[in-house]
Order: structure tokens, then sequence, then C-alpha cells
């Protein structure tokens, strides 16, 4: 053997060393990976047909090896690792020759870029990285960014510390629009970092900041970072699963752990959810203490006001916290005690299917004992007695039937007697219009405030007449006919309270944004679609809110676009309540009216988001945003194309399998995942995100995505832990980043001192979802992810 090394082990470092070199080379990244591809393959094929590479494979033939088998080891379990004294047989890295090797990575590569790239089932999530870049580069484009900073800088400068943790705050703002790291650096670099020195902050803390607020894009959704290690992660975890059943002598993976192995991206948002906040909130604390042990160099600063009127603590505790905060307890409290829910009377045709058993009880003797170690005796046991009920033709065994006439009426009897008086869509959205009148009277406590005095009275008739003249067989149409004066009394009340909230800086600048996050992240984490068509949802909004601050920036009316925003949240509304199906039977004419009234809608959308984009397009805003937006997307879809190739390589030789055979020896599964966490913690010093999710997550996944550690947290793990390392000097990229937009007065040496703290945070943040990963899985378990 060469240098003593296996020939596996050679043609692995020959690959790192050629990928290392490319990169390097300054050559663009997305076809260095590709090309690395190529010329490692090259070498290794060149090297193995001159005999040089040899690979110390385990003899299948020899007696102990056969024992092994004889004794229900599984042919995947035994490695040169594990059982280091099972006689060897020397053998070529490709026992066909490279060309058979060759041949068969061809037809890999094209089925897998139909797979992931042009035709596969995640293609449609990968769309989503698409619309969410052009979402964030949207926002930043059109000066919204900066806007945000200037105003969360009035809000929190006269704090000590205050421009840092207001640094934090829009930095969070842009993660959750841009989710790409490098922009958020140099947005925020380019807006704050000459605002902080001019006012006396310490280059250390203001560099620190920025650098690590930027970061904040790896994990708080919609993340890049989590849409792309989505894709791979549900089926590395699928995948990683059905070989830990295999090895268990199971069928596959359901059989064994009673449930489906599925792990999707909404999923993964919901686990990012808290430790993202987690991490801002961190930054935050740490900025405080800084200002509070150091005060002259975090000096308070006064930016300017971002109301019109004064507004005094006792009227700003009432109208933004007091009013606002008990009329959401009220309907928390109504809704526990039944008087808000839901009134739908929908019941099925069918009985619901008796209870099956838990777990297949039908398996092998092995698999038997290992689910009874996984699941425990007392559970296998009632699987068996829920089993042997079925079989039985006990009640529990029951197979769903179409159920008769009598059955049906008093199913909806006995839904109609559980139905609460006020249904959650009117509470929901009347709580809304009452949380907006309220914050208007805050805003400006000294003009009239008649206007809201009716929109409120329109709020209290609108329950009332909920109560009294609406039930849950009451039809759409005529909810809307009893609904229709007290909606237009709260209207005319909200009319002028939007006017005033315009008068508010914070409000103006912050809620459009925030609203269009919110609607985007709400629509994922609350289960109510994909993060795809939420995507399309974000960078049409995007695109809107940037049309409209041009045309207010030119003094032009924008009531189009307003009329397209209208028309999307009414078009949401009528879904709500209509059935919008116009192919089925019967449909009534209040329907009719409802899918009329939602095409008129749409096509006011359409037209506002046209007119928004032809705005754009004159303001020499929209080309410039195509073209990143193509830039970025088409460098991701390259290195997936590029990644696949270094894979495949990979795998053509055995050094995936040799990897995975290294991690899988080891019976304690936690060290595994720290041997990963740390190998992708120093990979992150050389390697962009995307080079470590296409390239090294396919190696280790099945491995750390096929044991007992849950899938989102282990995602969030690396997500964190590549986060860290994009911070950690000396090459961390965010510290290149900032290091390319800083002034002259900024040295290298005042970004590495700056974010060294954040980095101590960042290892205690991982060392917090370490011991309590309910941090990362609560959100997912509260909302069913």
């Amino acid at each position: 053997m060469l240098f003593g090394l296996d020939g596996i082990e050679i043609g692995l470092i020959i690959v790192f060393l050629t990928l290392f070199s490319a990169i390097m080379s300054g050559f663009p990244v997305a076809f260095a990976i590709g090309g690395a591809g190529i010329i490692s393959f090259a070498i290794i094929a060149a090297l193995d047909s001159a005999g040089i590479l040899i690979h110390q494979a385990i003899d299948t033939r020899s007696a102990e090896y056969a024992a092994l088998i004889a004794e229900g080891v599984a042919r995947d379990a035994i490695s040169v690792f594990r059982y280091p004294d099972l006689p060897r047989v020397e053998e070529a890295l490709f026992p066909g020759g490279w060309e058979q090797a060759l041949n068969r990575n061809l037809s890999f590569i094209v089925n897998r870029m139909d797979e992931r790239v042009i035709a596969g089932q995640s293609i449609e999530t990968l769309l989503a990285v698409l619309m969410f870049v052009m979402m964030g580069i949207t926002l930043e484009r059109s000066k919204i960014a900066n806007d945000l900073l200037t105003t969360m800088a009035r809000v929190f400068g006269p704090l000590p510390g205050g421009l840092a943790v207001s640094i934090v705050v829009v930095g969070a703002f842009l993660a959750a629009s841009t989710g790409i790291v490098g922009a958020t650096v140099v947005t925020m670099g380019l807006l704050a970092l000459p605002t902080m020195l001019r006012n006396g902050y310490a280059p250390e803390l203001a560099t620190g900041v920025i650098a690590a607020s930027g970061t904040l894009g790896q994990i708080i959704p919609p993340s890049i970072v989590i849409v792309l290690l989505g894709t791979l992660a549900g089926d590395m975890y699928a995948t990683g699963q059905e070989t830990r059943a295999q090895l268990a002598g199971c069928t596959d993976a359901l059989t064994f752990l009673g449930e489906p192995a599925v792990l999707s991206v909404g999923t993964l948002f919901q686990a990012a959810l808290l430790p993202g906040i987690l991490l801002a909130f961190l930054y935050a604390a740490y900025a405080f203490g800084y200002a509070a042990f150091n005060p002259a160099k975090a000096p308070p600063v006064q930016m300017g006001e971002t109301n019109v009127e004064p507004i005094t603590k006792g009227e700003a505790l009432t109208w933004f916290l007091g009013v606002p905060g008990t009329l959401i307890v009220l309907v928390l409290a109504f809704g526990q005690a039944g008087i808000v829910g839901s009134q739908d009377l929908t019941v099925s045709g069918m009985t619901e299917q008796g209870q099956g058993a838990e777990l297949r009880t039908n398996v092998s003797p092995q698999c038997q004992a290992s689910m009874i170690a996984l699941h425990g005796q007392e559970k296998w046991d009632r699987a068996v007695a829920q089993t042997q009920a079925i079989a039985d033709g006990a009640s529990g065994g029951e197979q769903a039937r179409e159920r008769t006439a009598e059955e049906i009426e008093a199913a909806i009897s006995v839904r109609l007697a559980d139905a609460a008086p006020i249904g959650t869509g009117v509470a929901t959205i009347f709580l809304l219009l009452s949380l907006v009148l309220a914050v208007a009277r805050g805003v400006a406590p000294t003009q009239d405030s008649t206007p809201l005095i009716v929109g409120a009275l329109g709020v209290g008739l609108a329950v009332l007449i909920d109560i009294l003249l609406i039930s849950p067989l009451s039809g759409p149409g005529w909810t809307f006919m009893v609904l229709a004066i007290p909606f237009a009394l709260t209207v005319y009340g909200c009319r002028t309270a939007v006017v005033r909230l315009a008068g508010n800086d914070l409000i103006r600048v912050v809620f459009p944004p925030l609203i269009l996050i919110v609607a985007v992240l709400g629509s994922i984490l609350g289960g109510i679609t994909n993060p795809t068509p939420a995507a399309g949802l974000g960078a049409g909004g995007a695109i809107m809110l940037a049309a409209y601050r041009k045309l207010r920036e030119d003094e032009r009316s924008a009531k189009l676009i307003l009329a397209a925003a209208f028309g999307i949240l009414l078009m949401i509304i009528i879904g709500m309540n209509f059935d919008l199906r116009t192919g089925r039977d019967g449909i009534t004419i209040a329907d009719w009216i409802a899918i009329f009234a939602a095409q008129g809608a749409y096509h006011i959308a359409m037209i506002g988001l046209l007119y928004a984009c032809w705005v754009l397009w004159r303001r020499s805003v929209l080309a410039p945003v195509v073209r990143e937006t193509a830039k970025v997307t088409s460098m991701v879809f390259t290195i997936l194309i590029g990644s696949q190739i270094l894979n495949l390589v990979v795998i053509s030789f055995g050094g995936e399998h040799y990897i995975q055979q290294f991690l899988r020896a080891f019976d304690n599964e936690i060290v595994v995942f720290l041997i990963v966490m740390a190998v992708l913690f120093v990979l992150g010093f050389v390697l962009d995100f995307l080079e470590i999710i296409y390239i090294v997550i396919p190696i280790v996944g099945p491995v750390i995505y096929g044991g007992t550690l849950d899938p989102a947290w282990v995602t969030i793990m690396i997500a964190v832990n590549l986060q860290t390392s994009f911070l950690t000097p000396p090459f961390g990229f965010a510290l290149f980043y900032l290091r390319g937009v800083a002034p002259a007065q900024v040295t290298t040496a005042h970004i590495y001192r700056g974010v060294i703290p954040f980095v101590v945070i960042q290892v205690c943040a991982l060392g917090l979802l370490w011991l309590f990963p309910g941090v990362v899985t609560i959100v997912p378990d509260l909302l069913g992810g």
C-alpha cells in the first residue's frame, strides 16, 4: 500500500486536495467543484490502472466472515473498523476498471439531475430558493433595509448600546427576508458601520455585532440554508432509518419505528424559529451588557423622534400594551371557555376506521427483539393485544364504512351542540382591526377620537350580531350580509387609524415588511401551505412594497398597489368562507357571487403586481433585482450539479461507503455526531454553506440521520454550527464580507477581536440546544409538524 494507507483513503485525500486547490485557484466555485470531480477521478483512475492504489477489502469467502453471518450479524454492519482482525484481500479501487465506473457515473449523473434539478420531487422546494432570494434582494435594493435601520436606531439609540441592539433587530428582519449571509453582512456593513463609528462606538463592538447579526440568516426562517438542507435531510432521514431498520432485522422503517420516517422543510422552519430568536436575544443582551461595563464605547445616541406627537408614558402603556394585551387575553380566554371556536359542521360520509395496532407484530424474531429494545416491552405487549383484538373482530377492529343519513344527521347535531357562539374567523378578523384602532389612538392621542370610537362600536356590533344572528347553520351569504354594516363601521374607523399610523415612522417603516414576513412564515409554520407558494407570496409582496415606496418618494398615487394588496386579502377571506370549485354540483347563488368576487380580486391583484413591476423597471430597480436573483439562483443550481459530480466520484471508488463504515464503527451515536459537527465546523472555514450542504452532508447524512436523534434537532444543530464557523477567525466567511466594506480605520484585528465574544455566544447557544433540545422540538410538537 502507498504510504501505508488504504487505496480508498488515498483516493479521499486526492479528492479533498483537488477540491481545495480548485476553490483556492480563484476559479468560480460553482464550476470549480465539478472540475475538481473530473480531475480527481482522472488522477485516481490513472493511479488505479497503474496498480498503485490497492484496497484492503474483507474476504467475504473466509470462515471468520461466514461465522459472523451465522451469528446473525448484518452484512452492512461488518467493516474493517468494527472487525479489524478479519482476513483481507487486495483488490483494485475499480474492480471492473475505470471505464465501467465512468459509465456508471454518467448514468447516475443523468438520473440525479433528473431527480434533484430537472423534474424530481425536490425541485418544487428548490424553486422556493429563487423566490426567497428575489424577496430579499428586492427589499434590500429598494432601500427598505436602510429605512429599517434608521428607524430602529431612533427607537433604541437613546439607550446605552442601543445602536448595537438596533443592528441585531434589523439583522433579524433581514435574515427573515433575505436568508443570505453575505447580502445581510454587506448591507449592514455599508449602512450601519459608519454611523456607529461616528457616534463613538468601539470598532470591536460595531464590527462584531454586524458580523454576528448578518449570520442570523443561516438559522432564522425562511433561511436558504434550511431550505437547501431540508431538501436533502428528508431523503437522508428516510434512507438512514431504512438502513437502521434493516440492520435491526426488520423489513422497513415503518415497521421498526411504528411511524413514517418523514422530515419536511416546513417542520425545519418550525424547529428553527426559537433557536433563531434565542440567538438574536443573546446578541442584544451582550450589547446591553457591554454598554453597561463600557459606557464610553457604546454611548446612547439621540437619533430623533419616530412620532409626530409627544406621547406620555401612561398613554403609551395604555394604548400600546394595556388595551391590546387585554383584547388578546380576552379572545384567548373566550377560546378556552368555548365562547370562541370552530363552527364547522362538516362531517365525513364514512365512519372512522377502528384503531389499528400501535406496532406491526408480524415480524421476525430478530426484528421483534429490536422493536422491544426500541419501544419497550409494555408497548409491544399492548400492540400484540390490539392485533389479537382486531383479529377476533373486537370493536377496535371495525372497518370504515359509509354512514347512513341518520348517522350523518346525528353527527351534525353533535357538532352543532358543541359549536362556539362566536366563530374563530370573525373573532380573528375583528381582533386585528381592534388592535389597529387601539394603536392608532395611542399614536395620536390629541386628535379627534370620534372615527376610532365608531370603528370600536362596529367591532362590538359585529360580535353581538355573530352571537344573536349567525349560527353554524348560517350560509356564507347570510353571514356576509348581516356583518356588512358593522364591518363598514369598523373599516371607517380603521381608515382614519391607518392615516394616523402612517405618521409614526416606526409603524410606517416596520409594519409593512413585518406583515409580509409574518404572512410568509405564518402560512408555512401554520401548515397552511408549503414553502414554495409562501415564497411566491413573499416575492410578490416585496415587489409591491418596493413599488409603493418608490411611488411615495415621487409623490405619486399608490392606490393601485393598495388595491392589489386588498385584493389579495379579499381572496384569502373569500377562500376561507366559500367553496370556489366551479366543477361541483349544486353551486348556490352566494357561491357564484363569491366566485366572481374572487375572480375580480385576483385580476386586481395581478394588475397591481404588473404595475408594481413596471414602476420598479422605470426606476431601474427591477432589472438589477432580476439579474442578481438569476446570478444567485444559477450559482446554487450549478453548485448542485457540480457537487453531484464530485459525490459520484467519491461513491465510484467506495469512498462514501468507507466513511460511513468508519462512523458506524462507533457504538455511541453521540460520539459520531460530535465528530461530524467538529468536521463541519472546520470545513466551514474553507467551504461555503452550499458546498458543505451538497458535498459533505450527503456523505455523512445517512449515518447521523440513521440513529435515534431527532432529525429536526440534528439539522438545526448543523445550521447553528455552520453559522458559528462562518464567524470564527481567521477564516470565517462573514469576516471577509465585512472586511470588504469596512472603512480604512477599521482593521482586521478589530474585526477578529469583535467577533470572538459572539463566537462564545454561538458555542453557548449550541450547548443550550444540546442540553435543552426542547427549544428546537417544542414548536413542531405544538403545531403538529
